[in-house]
């Protein structure tokens, strides 16, 4: 049993999964500080210096009553919040991320050689019986017809 899972673990596809795990893994860790770091605090600013992350809505206050100036003062005192602000940030990291991966397909495929051109069919089709035939023949050896040349 040991022998079968090392031969499976050392597959080719099993090992390159791994690494793209790996690789994918530490590529959502940039794109959400690009995100968080780098696309929201502009974009707050454009929307009057508030971040997004602090945007939230407030289902049931905690043990000290609000208004809460931001959303980690709220979580802080107990109380119960939808974080839409969150979510949008996590929708916005979806995107971009998507999108890069989608580039980075695309860039990799643009690469990749063309397939050859397929070659010239040795065969055809009887006309009467629809079968295969050698391209040459002058007779359908399935239905004996005369073929035109």
């Amino acid at each position: 049993m040991i022998k079968e899972f090392k031969d499976f673990i050392m597959r080719g596809n099993v090992a390159d999964m791994a690494v793209g795990i790996i690789i994918g893994g530490a590529f959502g860790t940039i794109v959400n500080t690009m995100v968080s770091d780098v696309l929201m605090p502009p974009l707050g600013l454009l929307i009057g210096g508030i971040d997004f992350s602090n945007f939230y809505l407030l289902l049931k206050e905690g043990a000290s009553p609000g208004p809460y100036s931001a959303l980690a003062d709220a979580k802080a005192a107990g109380a119960v919040t939808l974080n839409y602000g969150i979510f949008a940030n996590a929708i916005i990291s979806f995107v971009i991320m998507a999108f890069s991966v989608f580039l980075m397909i695309k860039s990799l495929s643009s690469m990749r050689p063309a397939p050859p051109a397929a070659a010239p069919s040795a065969v055809k089709d009887c006309p009467y019986c629809l079968t295969a035939i050698p391209l040459k023949a002058i007779r359908c050896p399935n239905c004996t017809s005369q073929l035109e040349k």
